[in-house]
Formats: structure tokens, sequence, C-alpha cells
């Protein structure tokens, strides 16, 4: 583990503009034309560029350095996160259904960062949980095209969910930045 004046040199792969993390041409968020007509998918493309972000902000990363935690006493890393979002991804889906709340993924609370270790098999199960969790809340939401309407036992607005969606992964592609660059000086957008 590095120290904390043993920083990794900053780095990008972007040839076009060195402090992004890909060249804008190659960067598969980016699209050509005119952005998503509508709410719903306005909301959903943004939510599909965050959780790209997340997914590249962890490549060509090992089980090591997806599981290197950030300063202590925090357990934060990026394969932490991954397990946090789909953690969070199952947690929707309660939102939106009338009937029991599904188990969690994990077990207790902050397992998924406590339980995020150095192991390939852990990382396996993270990302194919998250695919997993993804497409079930967004199979879910599927069925609820009306922004407007209030979903589960609370009442929640499908628009109010959506929008907490884009808000979890913006907040943690934020810590995403940082855990990379601390684990290779990769940063950029």
């Amino acid at each position: 583990m590095l120290g904390m004046n043993d920083q990794p040199a900053r780095w990008t792969e972007a040839t076009v503009h060195p402090d992004m993390w890909a060249d804008p041409d190659k960067d598969p968020r980016n699209n050509d034309g005119p952005g998503p007509d509508g709410e719903s998918a306005t909301l959903q493309d943004f939510l599909t560029n965050y959780r790209m972000t997340l997914r590249m902000k962890c490549e060509g990363l090992d089980a090591g350095q997806l599981a290197r935690r950030s300063v202590p006493p925090s357990t934060m890393s990026l394969l932490g996160l991954v397990r946090h979002l789909a953690e969070v991804e199952r947690d929707w889906r309660n939102w939106i259904s009338d009937g029991d709340p599904l188990p969690k993924l994990y077990g207790e609370r902050d397992a998924d960062f406590i339980g995020a270790v150095a192991e390939q098999a852990v990382v396996d199960a993270a990302f194919s949980d998250l695919e997993r969790e993804q497409a079930a809340t967004d199979a879910a939401l599927a069925g609820h095209p009306d922004l407007g309407e209030r979903v589960g036992k609370d009442g929640i607005a499908v628009r109010e969910l959506l929008v907490h969606r884009v808000e979890e992964y913006a907040r943690h592609c934020g810590h995403a930045d940082l855990l990379r660059e601390c684990v290779d000086g990769r940063v950029g957008q």
C-alpha cells in the first residue's frame, strides 16, 4: 500500500484532452445527435451514463486494487461501491413493491463494504449481482411509465425514485474518481 507521500503519477489515456479519462471521440458515454426526448428518457440516459462511468472506473484493476480501502477508518473501496449499488438497486425494488421486502444481498448493515475483499470470486459475484439487480429494478420500473404515479407502501413517486437513482450513482461515481486516483493515479471525467 502506498504511503501518503508515495502517490502514483497522475495520468490519463486521453490524447486530445489530457485532463479527461477517455478521448471524447472514443468515450462510450458520448453519442452524436440530440439528447433523449422526455423526462423519463433523460433520467434513464443519465443513469445509464453513470452506471457506465462506475464500470469504467473499475476497468483494468485486479481484485486487490478493487478492494483497496480509501483511508482508515473508512471501509470504502471500488469493490465496496459495486456491492453497495447492487444492494441499493435491490432496496429500490422494495420501495416499488407492496409485498414483503427482498432480503439483503450481503447481510448486516455495511456488509457490502466490509465484505469487499480481494478475492476474484468476490469481484465476479459483485459485478454479477450489480448487473442482475440493475436489470430487475429497470424491469420493475418499466411497469410504471407515469412518473407521477405513486408506488409501494410509502407511496413514493416514480419520478422521485428515478431522480434518487441518478443521484446515488452520481455521488458514488465521485467517490470512484477519488478511489481510482489513489489506486493508480488515473483521473478524469
